[in-house]
């Protein structure tokens, strides 16, 4: 495409990665009235590709050209592409500034922020919320790492209170965005190959959330996970913690009472029996007190976040209950990317499990999954086309183990192992991109395998 004049008058904004994130960018960095310009080693979606044209941003694809590029007064990075990619080291040798989407769109924005984060949780939590406040007649909008992009909604809406869900990656280019409830819903090993395989790197990067907040703001975390709660006196934190927990009483926050969940905040309490919530296992208890205390902090009704959590319909890829065939449930779990939601994922199944599992590994330690192996799983199914570490770490440990290279294969053979009263569970512990788009894509091809049996 054409690259704009630059006059000199109107800051020049150049906007690297043409996906979701990047194309609300540039629609907003429109809209400011930025000379703005998209930049997408890659191909951009169809999609995308009308969105920017009907807005009229100059852009290219399949290449990134320096002179476009470095002419910038400022960059805003989508969260997939690295640090240490080579056009964005050369930007940053320019001296010119990165900031992500995140950042960007805060600075226009003036609603209240509810921003979820975390290895495991984060979309089912912020969609929970996000579900209690729409229940609420609350006027909200949902974003971030989920639905529309933040800054696009921006761009085009206007909410009075907006539901994000951050990633580390989109957490690592903001500076001066504030939270007014920040979530952390755990932090386990993950993504260790972004943060140069340090775990502190990641923690911080998390931790990012809790930037700029201040007394009259709102800490949400799991006082149960070591790792967040080794961290606490490590960072400085304004805002007020309000903790969930399943092992013992807190006077503000969230905690189990036998049969029940109990959340405080002030001078008011709701409670709720476990039973009652929409989503199983214990994982989800947690997600479920999170969003509770958030559904607090923000005033709602308790008979209102009772209903809310009572109604939510589990999140597309995250355990999914996709069918039922010849007495075998088969489960979609594509979403859990990593060891510890997969642990979740087992933890919670009562009944035996053809597991299949695989991908791009991001430096997995499998150790913490062979107790629950051993105990539930009947078969593995390695679905990837590296399965050695599978192999490894759990022969001796899992009766059969098997490799296929696509999911309707894996669907295939999942159903001539499994029996009337078993489970089929794809919660594959790694990355998708050795064999699919993205974990969403891996997921539908599931569900599509599933129903053709």
């Amino acid at each position: 495409m054409r690259k704009e004049e630059n006059t000199g008058s109107v800051p020049r904004i150049v906007v690297l990665g043409g996906g979701e994130s990047g194309t609300g960018a540039a629609v907003l960095a429109k809209v400011k009235g930025f000379d703005v310009f998209l930049s997408d080693k890659g191909t951009i979606a169809e999609k995308h590709v009308e969105t920017l044209t009907k807005w009229g941003i100059p852009f290219e694809q399949g290449r990134h050209t320096e002179s476009l590029i470095l002419s910038a007064d400022e960059v805003i990075k989508s969260p997939g592409i690295p640090s240490d990619a080579p056009m964005v080291k050369k930007i940053a040798e320019a001296g010119i500034g990165i900031i992500s989407e995140i950042e960007f769109a805060g600075r226009y924005d003036t609603a209240r922020k509810i921003c979820v984060t975390g290895s495991n949780g984060k979309t089912t939590t912020t969609s929970l919320i996000y579900h209690l406040l729409q229940q609420a007649g609350l006027d909200v909008g949902l974003g971030g790492n989920i639905g529309k992009s933040y800054a696009y909604q921006v761009a085009t809406e206007r909410h009075d209170i907006y539901v994000l869900e951050i990633s580390s990656f989109q957490l690592d280019d903001t500076y001066d965005f504030k939270a007014d409830i920040a979530v952390i819903t755990n932090i386990t090993p993950d993504h260790l190959d972004r943060y140069g395989h340090d775990l502190e790197n990641y923690v911080k990067a998390k931790f990012r959330i809790t930037r700029n907040m201040n007394s009259e703001d709102c800490f949400i975390f799991c006082s149960d996970d070591e790792i967040t709660v080794s961290h606490l006196n490590k960072i400085v934190i304004k805002a007020k913690m309000l903790p969930f927990t399943q092992k013992h009483e807190v006077e503000e926050g969230a905690f189990l009472d036998g049969d029940k969940m109990r959340v405080r905040y002030g001078e008011s309490e709701c409670e709720m029996f476990i039973n009652e919530l929409a989503l199983g296992g214990r994982h989800n208890v947690y997600n479920s007190m999170a969003a509770a205390i958030a559904g607090k902090v923000m005033d709602i009704d308790n008979e209102v976040i009772r209903r809310g959590l009572s109604s939510f319909q589990p999140v597309e890829h995250r355990l999914e209950k996709v069918l039922s065939v010849g007495g075998v449930l088969y489960i979609n779990d594509s979403k859990a990317t990593n060891v510890d939601a997969a642990w979740y994922a087992l933890e919670c199944q009562t009944r035996p499990v053809v597991w299949i599992v695989g991908g791009t590994d991001k430096g997995n330690d499998y150790s913490v999954l062979l107790d629950l192996a051993k105990e539930k799983v009947k078969a593995m199914i390695c679905m990837g086309l590296d399965n050695r570490k599978f192999h490894e770490s759990f022969e001796g440990i899992v009766p059969e183990i098997h490799d296929v290279t696509s999911a309707e294969e894996a669907v295939k053979m999942a159903h001539d192992i499994a029996e009337s009263g078993d489970v089929v569970l794809l919660s594959p512990c790694c990355a998708s991109f050795d064999l699919f788009r993205n974990y969403e894509d891996r997921g539908k091809k599931f569900k599509e395998a599933v129903r053709k049996l």
